[in-house]
């Protein structure tokens, strides 16, 4: 038990953050990247596919409540993250801060649910790409069989000559008048557009720190204008 809760020295921390051989990581990242990311991660596919619907069906306008409530959060978290990484100024994130503060066995809890969020936030982030990407293809006349548009948890209804999410599509056609049980209904079997969104994403970083962060910099500069 006490080793599962031995900490890391912060000296030998210090001491493998100076090691320069290959499988050490390198410093590649700038000011304006970090920024880049960090926008980025705030700015994603979920404001876009949550909010509307979230203001529309439940809260209505007092939905800015809830981004007041999450910024003081965001404060809070980001003054710990400002004190820890002025402490422990290494690689490792959450990771290391736990290992030199709690224990082993703690760092080891965090980096895999690291692993879990951003696996989920991934597909999820994906899949609401999709969805956007693949009603777009269907106002270009471009018209994507629902069984690759989706998972076989996502409904779809046939409107306005092409398949909609019907999460997304429902809300409107009621505003219009129109009885979603009138027109046809039908299930995903495979998410083909996220997964390759996925795949590309990975390349992205497959290929190397730098030009994934200079391809996140250039995808923040066109989102965050619109």
């Amino acid at each position: 038990m006490a080793n599962l809760l031995a900490t890391k020295p912060i000296s030998t921390i210090f001491n493998e953050a100076r090691e320069t051989d290959e499988h050490c990581l390198k410093r590649a990242l700038g000011p304006s990247n970090l920024v880049a990311l960090g926008i980025g991660a705030i700015i994603g596919t979920g404001i876009f596919v949550i909010t509307g619907t979230a203001t529309a069906q439940h809260a209505g306008p007092a939905v800015i409540l809830s981004f007041i409530f999450a910024a003081i959060g965001c404060v809070f978290a980001g003054l710990c993250y400002v004190e820890f990484s002025s402490m422990i100024p290494v690689a490792g994130s959450a990771y290391t801060y736990g290992y030199a503060t709690l224990g082993e066995i703690f760092a080891w809890i965090i980096g895999w649910d690291l692993v879990l969020e951003y696996a989920f936030g991934a597909a999820s982030v994906a899949s609401g790409w999709s969805g956007y990407f693949i009603s777009l293809l269907g106002d270009f006349g471009i018209k994507l069989p629902a069984s690759i548009a989706g998972t076989r948890w996502d409904e779809f209804i046939f409107y306005n000559n092409h398949w909609e999410n019907a999460a997304r599509i429902i809300p409107k056609l009621k505003v219009l008048g129109i009885d979603p049980a009138t027109l046809l209904h039908t299930y995903g079997a495979f998410n083909l557009l996220g997964f390759l969104a996925i795949v590309f994403c990975t390349l992205v970083l497959v290929i190397g720190i730098k030009e994934s962060a200079n391809f996140n910099t250039a995808i923040v500069a066109i989102k965050v204008p619109s």
